[in-house]
């Protein structure tokens, strides 16, 4: 039986990297990747498909650039762990907002009201005021939750399958925890503007 060789990683280095990451993420690049987002599509969507299969879409798409990141071991995973990283974020914003017009009647919401809703999906502590500190803590999460997979995601073919599953499952779970959230008045989301 041949043993498959895995390059050695510089933990050192992926660790400066990803306290770089959440430097960026945290200092505008949540707010970039939010207003990109169509929310007039996504209310299109839901009127459409319905919150049920709107969410699974998001889930799906996510689920894809998992897979292929996972596809080709450790040559696409360094080229695509950070597109999967903006594609999953993308995806749970366009979850967020759509839940959060599926309960409200509101496709709009300002920035600040939004990124609350998503702190608590992760139940970090959604404050008065969106602060960086906060933004960071979601960051931390969001890349906590992809990096618990990536080892597996360098064997190529079978971290196509890890990558795509965890990912469609953290936006299943991203999703099930706002209705919930909503269902339990922790988060108001019908009060925000």
């Amino acid at each position: 039986m041949r043993k498959i060789r895995l390059p050695k990683l510089r933990l050192d280095k992926v660790k400066v990297d990803l306290k770089k990451g959440l430097e960026q993420l945290s200092a505008g690049g949540f707010q970039k990747i939010y207003e990109q987002i169509d929310q007039l599509n996504i209310k299109k969507g839901v009127d459409q498909l319905g919150i049920d299969r709107f969410v699974t879409q998001c889930a799906i798409l996510a689920a894809g650039s998992g897979a292929i990141t996972g596809l080709g071991g450790i040559t696409t995973l360094l080229v695509g762990v950070p597109l999967d990283i903006i594609n999953l974020i993308t995806q749970q914003f366009r979850v967020t907002l759509a839940i959060s017009y599926h309960h409200t009647g509101k496709y709009a919401l300002r920035f600040e009201d939004f990124f609350r809703i998503v702190a608590s999906s992760f139940k970090v502590d959604a404050g008065m005021a969106v602060s960086k500190n906060m933004m960071e803590q979601v960051a931390e999460k969001i890349l906590l939750s992809v990096g618990a997979k990536t080892a597996e995601r360098l064997v190529p073919v079978v971290g196509a399958v890890i990558g795509g599953t965890t990912n469609y499952l953290f936006i299943k779970r991203i999703a099930t925890n706002i209705i919930e959230k909503h269902n339990e008045n922790k988060v108001d989301i019908s009060s925000l503007n």
